[in-house]
């Protein structure tokens, strides 16, 4: 069995696409899923899994969930190598943080392709930066994300692909939860 981080878009955001993850845990073990834990209401689920074939689960989940609760639900789904991969490249790790600056991970569909890169660039986000590595785009919002421009919609719309994000800490706990023996 090998083990498989899923990352849920938009769940449980201002009273929209509500999901207990109670429930959640439940309709996924319908699936071929073992040992599945949820870690906050954001839609972070660790699990086991004989298949490796990454799109595969992902839209296995999305379908489960669609059926099960009636709204699509994207899905992320990565491995706790690649969850290692991408906290050993996060350019701002050594950064300081103040109760304001908040580094986050977005997890990207696929690689931006440059020209839509580009144009994200051009768009002043009042000190909030970026940097895209492979199929991750670290942010640093200097004051609280959710006061940021550089919102996930417009990295969507901006890059034409689909992302999830989540707060530095969430990463690094879900990378020591799907690594716990």
């Amino acid at each position: 069995m090998k083990t498989h981080i899923a990352l849920l878009r938009g769940i449980n955001v201002s009273g929209h696409k509500i999901i207990k993850m109670e429930l959640l845990r439940k309709v996924l073990s319908e699936l071929d899923l073992d040992n599945i834990r949820t870690y906050i209401q954001s839609g972070n689920i660790i699990f086991e899994s004989n298949s490796s074939d990454i799109s595969k689960l992902e839209m296995q989940i999305a379908a489960k969930i669609e059926e099960h609760f009636g709204f699509v639900v994207p899905v992320t789904v990565v491995t706790p190598g690649e969850l290692f991969a991408i906290i050993n490249k996060n350019p701002y790790a050594k950064a300081t943080l103040s109760d304001a600056a908040q580094p986050y991970v977005s997890f990207l569909s696929e690689i931006p392709k440059n020209d839509y890169l580009e144009v994200l660039k051009t768009i002043d986000f009042k000190g909030d930066a970026f940097i895209s590595i492979d199929k991750t785009l670290y942010i640093w919002y200097s004051n609280f994300a959710g006061n940021s421009k550089l919102s996930n919609a417009i990295i969507e719309s901006k890059l034409k692909l689909r992302s999830t994000a989540r707060n530095w800490k969430t990463v690094l706990k879900l990378y020591e939860l799907a690594t716990a023996k």
